[in-house]
């Protein structure tokens, strides 16, 4: 883990280190608040750097560096995935290439249905008193121009469910029950899901951090 910067980010422009629609949307609703318009790295043509790192934080850190480093402009990058207790941590760092087409069919993009039924497919072969405990992990990244960053780590405990259930997520919403629901996030509403989410907890953090509540 790298020490934190103690430097403030105020309001203005910051890349949002990411092509997908929902994660700037959300991204989005929580810092509109502070003044900060977010400006994805997909409408600026910025390229996706290959995530070599074996954790979380240091993904995070290689997506908000290029973009900042790309653009002239701080940017934010979250790096986030699923870690289920029974797989031993898995699919983690790789939580979106296990939705990767091209590994069993030979077709670019992503399917997320297909990367939830194998993780139940995993988790059926070990019998039907397995844990299904599981949590979602959320890493930001904080990065100036000048090479300056800071991180903030977020974590949402829950269980997973079968068959999927809801439309209102992404990724592998639609099977994950959060600690204290009966519902999956693709059950609850954006405005709530902000409340109780890993990216919210992380956001927390950076919010606190540097808007200093």
């Amino acid at each position: 883990m790298i020490p934190n910067s103690s430097r403030r980010l105020g309001s203005g422009s910051l890349v949002i280190a990411t092509h997908n629609a929902g994660k700037l949307k959300e991204i989005s609703a929580l810092l509109d608040p502070y003044g900060v318009r977010c400006i994805s790295a997909g409408s600026l043509g910025l390229p996706e750097p290959a995530e070599t790192g074996v954790t979380f934080a240091q993904n995070a850190l290689i997506k908000a560096r290029a973009a900042a480093e790309a653009s002239g402009l701080a940017a934010l990058a979250d790096d986030s995935g699923l870690s289920v207790a029974a797989l031993d941590g898995r699919p983690g760092v790789y939580t979106a290439d296990w939705a990767e087409r091209q590994w069993f069919e030979g077709a670019p993009g992503r399917d997320w249905y297909m990367a939830m039924g194998k993780v139940e497919g995993m988790l059926a072969e070990q019998g039907p008193d397995v844990d299904r405990s599981a949590a979602f992990h959320c890493t930001l990244a904080l990065a100036w121009p000048d090479g300056e960053s800071a991180l903030y780590e977020g974590r949402c405990d829950g269980a997973l469910v079968w068959p999927p259930r809801g439309t209102l997520g992404f990724g592998y919403d639609p099977i994950f029950v959060p600690e204290g629901y009966d519902t999956t996030f693709a059950e609850i509403n954006l405005k709530e899901t902000m409340g109780i989410s890993h990216r919210a907890d992380a956001f927390a953090k950076l919010v606190a951090a540097q808007f200093g509540g």
